[in-house]
Formats: structure tokens, C-alpha cells, sequence
């Protein structure tokens, strides 16, 4: 089927869909019913219903808290949702093992099997298809606040299903965020087909009755990611979801670093997304932000990596995001405990609720940078259009064949990976080599001025050593990497 934004009929998903259950054994279910899941998800109490919760969030102006979480023995996968929920999380994530995420179902079977033998997990997540709906309801049924599927999957069809009928209520993901950064060799064209299906199948539930969240992923590579960008594709996504019927839309942002461009990215995502839906033609839709904690290095020392917790949670509540995803004091060292995951949450929770009632001023460097990303946005999406000659879906998968949007440091080879970031003097992301992408002359001179400005100050030209050094400061202690950079001999 040639790749349009335009909805799948009834008869073209069902037609789809009898192809995607057919890809598992765990697709036979007799619990996929579509009446039957649907049902099921409206008898849920709101207080387990994701978008439910996050709409009465945003209205309340309320930041809920999120952790990561997932292993592949059932039992401990339980386990560990119900200490993170005792520890205060808001919503419960199921991450999902690596395997699921590539459609490798046989090896995630066997790392099921391996897990039961030696007692711990052998898998890095919860390998939800292989266990099926049955068993996925049964997660659901032993926590008291709504699930999400959290994951990385370009092709997440069968996965949604599954998850879905077991009453979760949120899926994460979209055919650009969970493609460029995630994947090597899948089509962009390719993904996005995918996550059209995945949006049709929570439409169908919306034509239904039955509510359900969307949320694209809204960090990418999580490494230098220009606020532009990240807001570029999740508007992108959002659009694509709400023509195939999505009504409750969460979009994200990963913290950059800069505490007033942070706030002004998160407000400029959330104000421009409700423009552009409006725009074109989307007013039924629910609009919530999401805030991604330090996605970068963490430092190694646990009280220093507490400390970055609470910056991000500082920005998630005065920004005013409905949902922040934590990280835990654990991060640099591997996967963490539930202790440490607990610790994360509880030091979140503390600091958004000590600022639930304060407000961000808007200052003159405030305006500026939230005018600043609504111009490149804007200009990215201008062109978008233009190439699609007017589809959003046709337009997005020829920017990125021309590089007109462009993600720095993904594997993707239909990423163009020629723009390069590096932060400016006062540590916002700015970009460093423009390669292809969708700006004009005006903003590109805007960022050559912020960048020109930090090579001044640190006595060094204008070069790539800028974002390596960049790349590794946060973890070594510091925003920007001025001390990391080449030191000038001493004269004698």
C-alpha cells in the first residue's frame, strides 16, 4: 500500500490486521476480539486510564512521575511495578525486552526460558507478545494506576495489539522516534506504515468508546538534540496519529540543559502542537507534555546524580509538563535496582511538589528562545509540507531523504547525519554544521553568532571538539565542555 496521510478504512486495517496477528502464535488469542478488548477498557476506573489521567493532570497543572521498568520473569515484572507504585510513581511503565522490540519472538522465548532456569532476568525488559494478552491483563490487574508499553519498536503492531487488549492504556513510540534513533536499516517509509496501523488500531478504540493515550517519543537520541528538532518530529507525529482518529496525544522533550531553553522548548511543544492540530483540522484532540530526565552520561557519584534529578524535575515543574520520566541515582552503573529506582521517583516527587504552584517567569532570554524554536519549527515543517506537496507523510519521508530534518548521532541510515550540535556560551543547544537542514539564512545566522560567541570566550576556533567535549562534560560536572577543551601552553 503506497504511504499517504490519509485514514486507513475499517476494511483496510482489518485487512492489515489479520496479517499482523497472524506473525505469532500469541496473536490467536481469543482475548483480541476487538469487542471484547474495547469492553474491556471501558469498564477500567479512570484512576487505571492513562489518558483519563493525564487530561485530569493538565488540567489540575499537575507533573505526574514515571519511571522505566521491566524484566522478563512475570512474577518479578509484578513485583517490581508494585514496589515503584508503593514508591510513589504516578503511571507504571512495562519496558520491553530488545528482542520484542526487533520481532525476534523465538530468541525472547528462550530468554524467558533461561530466565526461569538460572531465577533473574536474562532479558533487558518484558517480553509482553510472547506472554499475550492473558498474562499482560493480569500485569494490569495487579497495579492501581494506569500502563504504558515503553520500548523502541519500528514495527510495534503486534506488540500495540496485545497491550492494548490487556488494558493498557498507553503505547510510546512513533515511526519516526522509534525508528531513526533505534534502527539501522528499517524505511522510514517502512515505519511509519507501521505506527499509521498502530494509530488506526487506537482510533478504532476511540470510534468505540474506549479511550487510549498516544505518546511519541519525544528525546530521540537524547544526546545534543536541538530543541527544534525533537518538537519538529513530535508535532509531526502527533499529526500523523490524529488522522488516523488518535484523541489523547502526549508529546515529549529530553532535557537539554539550559534550564530556560528547556522551559521554553517544553511550552513552545506544547503550544505549537495545539496550533498545528488546530491548523489542520484536529480540535477534538487531548494535547499533555511529557519531560524526559538527563538521557546523557550520568556522573558516577550517587549524590551528584540525585542532583541532576532534581534539576530536571526543577524544569519539569516549572514547565508546567504533565508527565516527567525519571532516571534513577544508578544510571552510569547499569541496570538499576528497584531500591535505586524508588529513590528516583521519591526525590522527583519532591521537588514538583514543592513548586506545584510556582510559575516560570517569562523574561526577555525566556521569549527569546521560546520565539527562537517556534521560527525553526515552523521552517522545518514549512518544508515538510512543501516536499509532500502537501502530505505530511509522503513530505517527512523525503526531508529526511534530503536531510531537511536530520537527528544528530543516530544509527539510521536514512538519516542524513551531517548536522552537527554544540552549546553556546550559556549552554543552550545550538548547531554547529548545518548540513542540509530546513532553515533559513536568518536562523542559521543565529546559531553561527551563539556558537562564535563560546569559541571567543574560550580563546578556540569553531570546531567538532566542541561537541565532543560537550558530549562528555554533565557526567565529569559540568553543563558546557569549556574544561575539557585543548589548554593553551603557558608562555614562559
Amino acid at each position: 500500500m503506497e504511504l499517504k496521510n490519509k485514514k486507513l478504512t475499517e476494511e483496510e486495517f482489518l485487512t492489515i490486521r489479520k496479517e499482523v496477528l497472524a506473525t505469532w502464535p500469541t496473536g490467536s488469542s481469543k482475548l483480541l476480539d476487538l469487542d471484547g478488548a474495547v469492553a474491556r477498557i471501558k469498564k477500567l476506573p479512570d484512576s487505571k486510564n492513562f489518558a483519563i489521567k493525564m487530561a485530569k493532570a493538565a488540567k489540575q497543572e499537575k507533573t505526574m512521575i514515571q519511571p522505566r521498568a521491566g524484566v522478563a520473569i512475570l512474577e518479578e515484572h509484578i513485583k517490581l511495578l508494585q514496589y515503584l507504585e508503593e514508591a510513589g510513581a504516578d503511571f507504571l511503565p512495562s519496558t520491553i525486552d530488545s528482542y520484542t522490540r526487533q520481532n525476534r519472538y523465538q530468541e525472547a522465548e528462550r530468554g524467558i526460558e533461561e530466565s526461569k532456569v538460572v531465577g533473574r532476568s536474562m532479558l533487558n525488559g518484558f517480553p509482553a507478545v510472547n506472554y499475550g494478552v492473558e498474562l499482560c491483563m493480569r500485569v494490569m490487574q495487579e497495579v492501581n494506576v494506569p500502563l504504558q508499553a515503553r520500548h523502541g519498536t519500528p514495527d510495534s503492531r503486534l506488540l500495540a495489539e496485545i497491550i492494548h487488549a490487556a488494558g493498557w492504556t498507553s503505547n510510546e513510540g512513533g515511526g519516526i522516534s522509534y525508528n531513526v534513533p533505534y534502527a539501522k536499516s528499517v524505511s522510514i517509509e517502512d515505519s511509519l506504515k507501521y505506527w499509521q496501523y498502530c494509530d488506526r488500531l487506537v482510533g478504532y478504540y476511540e470510534e468505540h468508546g474506549a479511550h487510549l493515550n498516544r505518546e511519541p517519543f519525544g528525546p530521540l537520541t537524547g544526546t545534543l538534540v536541538p530543541p527544534s528538532i525533537s518538537n519538529a518530529v513530535g508535532i509531526i507525529e502527533a499529526l500523523l496519529a490524529a488522522e488516523q482518529g488518535v484523541k489523547n496525544i502526549t508529546v515529549g522533550y529530553g532535557q537539554g540543559g539550559n534550564v530556560v531553553q528547556d522551559i521554553a522548548a517544553l511550552r513552545a511543544l506544547n503550544d505549537q502542537t495545539k496550533d498545528y492540530l488546530k491548523k489542520y483540522g484536529y480540535k477534538d484532540v487531548i494535547v499533555t507534555t511529557v519531560f524526559h530526565q538527563w538521557m546523557g552520561g550520568f556522573p558516577a557519584d550517587e549524590t551528584e546524580a540525585t542532583a541532576l534529578i532534581s534539576l530536571a524535575s526543577t524544569v519539569a515543574a516549572l514547565g508546567k509538563a504533565t508527565k516527567m520520566i525519571t532516571k534513577t541515582p544508578y544510571e552510569s552503573i547499569g541496570i538499576p535496582t528497584k531500591e535505586a529506582n524508588a529513590t528516583g521517583i521519591k526525590a522527583s516527587k519532591f521537588v514538583v511538589n514543592l513548586l506545584k504552584n510556582q510559575d516560570n517567569p517569562k523574561s526577555k532570554r525566556y521569549l527569546e528562545e521560546y520565539r527562537q524554536i517556534r521560527k525553526e519549527v515552523d521552517s522545518l515543517l514549512d518544508h515538510v509540507f512543501v516536499l509532500g506537496d502537501g502530505d505530511l507523510a509522503v513530505g517527512t519521508v523525503e526531508a529526511f531523504k534530503q536531510g531537511i530534518i536530520d537527528i544528530p548521532f543516530a544509527p539510521s541510515k536514512f538519516n542524513a547525519g551531517k548536522m552537527l550540535p554544540a552549546r553556546d556560551n550559556l549552554g543552550c543547544i545550538r548547531i554547529l554544521e548545518f548540513g542540509n537542514l530546513g532553515f533559513s539564512e536568518e536562523i542559521k545566522e543565529f546559531h553561527r553568532k551563539k556558537i562564535a560567541e563560546r569559541a571567543k570566550y574560550e580563546g578556540r576556533k569553531v570546531s567538532f571538539q566542541m561537541t565532543i567535549d560537550d558530549v562528555c562534560a554533565v557526567s565529569s560536572g559540568e553543563l558546557i565542555g569549556h574544561h575539557l577543551k585543548e589548554e593553551k601552553p603557558h608562555k614562559k
